[in-house]
């Protein structure tokens, strides 16, 4: 079983963006740049260096790669299905159906070099690589259909596509990239993930849950309980190897993106109410990643 505090870190530096935003000198102003940072520029770095890092062979664990392509199509097909229930805001489905599919991947990154060292971190950078690009097309085109955007336009110009598909370039082309480069890159990425939280933190508001507390508890039970289930029924039936398997049921138990919020904003979205679900799907990650992890043990080899 893994340490139920392992996320807590990410939860605490929500709350305090939270509490800077509120109770400090720095304001919603000093956080719209910040959010504009981040999204421009720090995720796509960490992406980017993430990648190109890593031993991506995904021919390695092509079984386990094609359960994480499956798992992500379930997540944006049940998240889409949603938009058509009775009294659902259109407006507030498109800024969280991403809350569904998406997931957290430097939470991934820590989990997976937990549960199996470096073995673990490759595997979950296949999954990574393939998925992040796949979630982000999806994240867009239904954030893009329901504000006029074109959606072919925005997927080409959306930063964290752009960044995937560069490191993924990169990598299988073998491309050589100077030591000084890849270091400059990997430091800026490294700024993604604290300020990333804090400023989701700055950006919530936990009465934009109220809008919609059905659509909401739909969205999250997608992410952490149809998803995990579909992967251990996944991997079960693939019958992988003990080490995939478990990297599969982490990466569909795992909260979802703390970008969401940022790409919602940006996108004319409802930054609060998605705000508000990452919230509560890392703190749902807490007690359901150590517990669906911990479910192998029942399962037959």
């Amino acid at each position: 079983m893994l340490d139920p505090l392992m996320l807590l870190p990410d939860f605490l530096l929500i709350v305090g963006g939270f509490l800077l935003c509120r109770f400090t000198a720095f304001g919603r102003p000093t956080w719209d740049v910040v959010e504009r940072l981040v999204y421009h520029l720090l995720f796509p770095a960490l992406l980017f260096a993430s990648i190109v890092k890593s031993p991506l062979r995904p021919t390695d664990a092509a079984a386990m790669a094609g359960a994480g392509v499956a798992l992500s199509l379930l997540g944006l097909g049940l998240a889409t299905l949603l938009r058509h229930g009775p009294g659902v805001d259109a407006r507030l489905h498109a800024s969280g159906a991403q809350v569904a599919f998406r997931f957290n991947s430097y939470i991934a990154l820590a989990l997976a070099d937990r549960l199996l060292g470096a073995q673990g971190v490759a595997l979950i950078a296949i999954l990574i690589a393939l998925c992040v690009p796949l979630c982000n097309a999806g994240a867009v085109w239904s954030l893009a259909r329901h504000g006029g955007h074109n959606t072919l336009r925005e997927m080409a110009r959306n930063p964290l596509i752009i960044s995937t598909l560069a490191g993924l370039a990169v990598r299988v082309l073998d491309i050589p990239l100077p030591h000084w480069l890849m270091e400059t890159v990997g430091r800026i990425g490294q700024a993604a993930l604290p300020m990333g939280l804090l400023a989701v933190g700055a950006g919530l508001q936990w009465t934009g849950l109220a809008a919609a507390p059905g659509l909401a508890g739909g969205l999250l039970a997608i992410r952490h309980l149809v998803l995990p289930l579909a992967a251990l029924l996944l991997g079960q039936w693939l019958a992988l190897p003990d080490a995939q398997r478990a990297i599969l049921v982490a990466f569909g138990a795992l909260p979802t993106a703390s970008s969401a919020y940022v790409l919602a904003v940006r996108m004319g979205g409802n930054g609060p109410f998605v705000a508000g679900l990452i919230t509560l799907s890392t703190l749902l990650g807490m007690v359901t990643v150590p517990l669906w992890v911990g479910a192998l043990r029942w399962l037959p080899p």
